[in-house]
């Protein structure tokens, strides 16, 4: 390792004096201007993971849902994982080291996870339509370079295609082939086989509208939706030729608003979806014939597989064991119908996919969607033998009971000058600080019905989140009024102090603490 060379290209990529950034849930992410030095340091420790590991790497350029002029980076492990919690401190580490520190953290964090130095390395880079993200993907490949690693630039790509790119490099292609066109291929077909047999009222050809978030999911759902040719016609909208990256439209944006993003017209009992800005994540929704809105979130699209799973499950009597893991950021309501209504064992973990995947190996089939529509299904080896001889689906009629869920719940944040004021436990449902917050929290609960609420900080942000549900509307976004007020008071708000909502749309549309 030639730290002298480091030292050279680090200067080109200094760090902004007294910044210090947190690899959170979601890898960094912040201001893009922010983020050269980040960028090549990142590069500099994909390098000593993938020596340690004997894996090809992969770093993600991207800051998801955030604005466009946001920007951020993550890195793949070499199965398609998140980083391992153990290199996450490492990166931490490694970004917010001075510039003259930066040899010395570099020889720690190899000593530390016993890198072989010697060891060939190799890292794959992608990254999402950001104006900011070609010249921070560059500085990435710089600190990949300074090392001696190798590496292969794929330009463009979404986050989950990265993902795959790493998986079939570290399987000997035993997957898929590591290219674009080996991801359409593996996914159209899987999707064509799979939906052969499916239920479809009207016209003999589907058709999806998709809200792309004016993303790179677009550019390459453009590419594949051919591959589609058969059985399914794809609509773009928000393809990026006009407006901005995630603003008005977006997974994000449709669920919170808990409304159709701008851009797309519905009309009644259409299917339509939304991306978010890197197109790891896929909400639903429609207009039905009255005109109201439905929402097909993570919550329901774990439900609607579960339930898709379980009945030819139940029919073989085969001992599989099927089970669903969410977040405390899951409706309630979800919960209760899969333990009480589909017999369908459900766990918790601290939120960030990382957890959810993690727990879900512990299943043959392990179905999990946070509520923001993160998620997937993992079989074991076991499961992908019997999976193969069940080819039959739910009716339509059973695939809507398993939508019907509450539907009044409210997520909020309120901003603070240090988020790290708070820490919680139990799968961040309980908070341990500041003082008096939880107490606060558990006797507001105590005065509506089928009700309950939590508050976190954000792992990228100085703000704190505050998810409140109920059995109305209504008693949602009181109980979310006044733990968001407890917050502000307990916690070292600032800014405006949290308001009431005059009507939920009113609170949904203008509220500036609304995520």
């Amino acid at each position: 390792m030639d730290l002298d060379a480091v030292t050279k290209q680090s200067a080109l990529h200094a760090k902004p004096d007294g910044l210090t950034l947190q690899y959170g849930t979601a890898g960094f992410r912040t201001k893009a201007e922010h983020l050269d030095h980040v960028m090549f340091r990142m590069g500099l420790l994909a390098v000593l993971r993938s020596k340690q590991t004997k894996s090809t790497i992969g770093v993600m350029v991207t800051a998801s849902h955030n604005p466009e002029e946001d920007n951020g980076v993550k890195l793949v492990d070499p199965l398609g994982e998140m980083l391992a919690p153990s290199w996450e401190e490492h990166a931490t580490c490694l970004a917010n080291a001075e510039e003259q520190e930066l040899p010395r953290v570099l020889l720690d964090i190899s000593e530390k996870a016993a890198v072989n130095l010697h060891q060939d390395a190799f890292v794959v880079v992608g990254r999402d339509t950001r104006p900011s993200s070609e010249k921070l993907s560059q500085s990435v490949i710089d600190g990949v370079t300074v090392l001696g690693g190798q590496f292969h630039d794929y330009g463009l790509l979404t986050t989950p295609q990265l993902h795959y790119m790493v998986y079939c490099r570290n399987t000997s292609g035993r997957y898929g082939k590591a290219t674009i066109e080996g991801y359409y291929q593996k996914l159209s077909t899987a999707f064509v086989e799979l939906t052969k047999q499916a239920f479809c009222s009207g016209d003999d050809q589907r058709t999806l509208k998709v809200d792309c978030a004016n993303g790179i999911g677009a550019l390459k759902l453009r590419e594949m939706k051919h591959y589609f040719s058969q059985g399914l016609s794809v609509q773009l909208f928000n393809d990026g030729t006009e407006g901005k990256l995630n603003h008005l439209c977006g997974a994000d944006f449709v669920k919170s608003h808990q409304k159709p993003p701008q851009g797309i017209e519905m009309k009644s009992n259409e299917r339509c979806c939304s991306f978010d800005g890197d197109a790891d994540r896929i909400i639903y929704y429609y207009h039905d014939a009255d005109g109201q809105f439905h929402l097909v979130d993570g919550d329901k699209i774990a439900a609607l597989i579960s339930g898709f799973l379980k009945e030819p499950l139940l029919e073989i009597g085969d001992s599989l064991s099927l089970g669903v893991v969410q977040t405390a950021y899951a409706n309630g309501s979800s919960t209760r119908y899969l333990e009480e209504v589909m017999k369908v064992p459900v766990c918790c973990t601290k939120t960030g996919v990382k957890h959810l995947h993690h727990k879900a190996q512990e299943f043959d089939i392990g179905v999990y969607f946070e509520a923001n529509g993160h998620g997937t299904v993992l079989f074991s080896k076991a499961a992908e033998m019997k999976i193969k001889q069940l080819a039959e689906e739910l009716e339509e009629d059973k695939k809507r009971k398993a939508a019907k869920m509450l539907e009044n719940v409210i997520d909020l944040f309120n901003q603070v000058a240090d988020r790290q004021v708070i820490s919680t436990t139990d799968a961040e449902r309980q908070a341990v600080k500041p003082p008096g917050l939880q107490e606060a929290i558990n006797e507001l609960v105590k005065k509506y019905r089928l009700s309950r609420a939590f508050v976190r900080p954000s792992g990228t942000e100085d703000i704190v989140r505050v998810y409140a549900e109920a059995d109305s509307q209504e008693n949602a976004d009181s109980l979310a009024y006044e733990v968001s007020l407890a917050v502000f008071q307990l916690a070292g708000g600032i800014g405006e102090r949290p308001q009431p909502a005059e009507s939920p749309e009113q609170f949904l549309d203008d509220s500036p603490l609304f995520s």
